[in-house]
């Protein structure tokens, strides 16, 4: 079964919830799993997604279509302040990954608490 990409979201988990970080699979009904980081969420959100295409397919249940299919290429062009530029450069060089790596996971990071307040 070839690997699909679907849209999910990463959200901070409160101190009730455990912490850590929850990603959810919209598409895909009772998909979610959780990390200490972004990182970690989205690495064990794979994991959940392929178990929960492999468990449909030998079900004989359908597969949807990722919503976002054809729809968002993953990239865009973003003008900073160089100040900024450089502040995220050193940050991410700082944690060992890259500018792109960081600026996802603040981003993420960002959405998921406002879309949990």
């Amino acid at each position: 079964m070839a690997e699909m990409d679907f849209p999910f979201s990463v959200r901070p988990l409160n101190t009730d919830e455990g912490g850590g970080y929850l990603i959810e699979f919209p598409d895909l009904p009772g998909c979610i799993s959780d990390g200490e980081t972004v990182e970690e969420a989205i690495a064990s959100g794979k994991e959940a997604m392929l178990s929960w295409l492999e468990v449909a397919h030998e079900q004989n249940r359908p597969i949807p279509e990722p919503r976002s299919a054809g729809k968002f290429s993953g990239q865009w062009r973003m003008r900073v302040p160089k100040s900024l530029h450089a502040d995220l450069a050193r940050q991410a060089q700082s944690e060992g990954v890259s500018l792109n790596t960081l600026a996802a996971t603040l981003l993420a990071e960002g959405l998921g608490r406002h879309q949990a307040g």
